[in-house]
């Protein structure tokens, strides 16, 4: 059983990098909103933005030049990552 749990929460990592790097390119890349990319971006999303909001409200983006750099995924990453290592021995 925390085998599985483990395993899910694995998968919500690559989740997790799938979102940051699909929004990166799509912020430099200037894709057409009816590209199937924003569809696959909508997806990606639903799935991360419940756990992203809540930390968002307490990390704001860090101002890095112009742009505002988003800490939430990195957080939530770490989180996971504290939490499967026990789980895996």
């Amino acid at each position: 059983m925390l085998g599985l749990i483990a395993l899910l929460l694995e998968l919500y990592l690559f989740v997790l990098i799938a979102y940051s790097l699909l929004s990166w390119y799509i912020a430099y890349a200037r894709v057409s909103y009816d590209s199937p990319v924003h569809k696959v971006q909508k997806v990606l999303t639903s799935l991360c933005d419940p756990v992203l909001n809540p930390i968002r409200r307490i990390i704001p983006p860090a101002r890095v030049g112009g742009v505002g750099l988003d800490l939430s995924v990195l957080v939530v990453f770490l989180v996971i990552q504290i939490i499967v290592i026990p789980l895996l021995r």
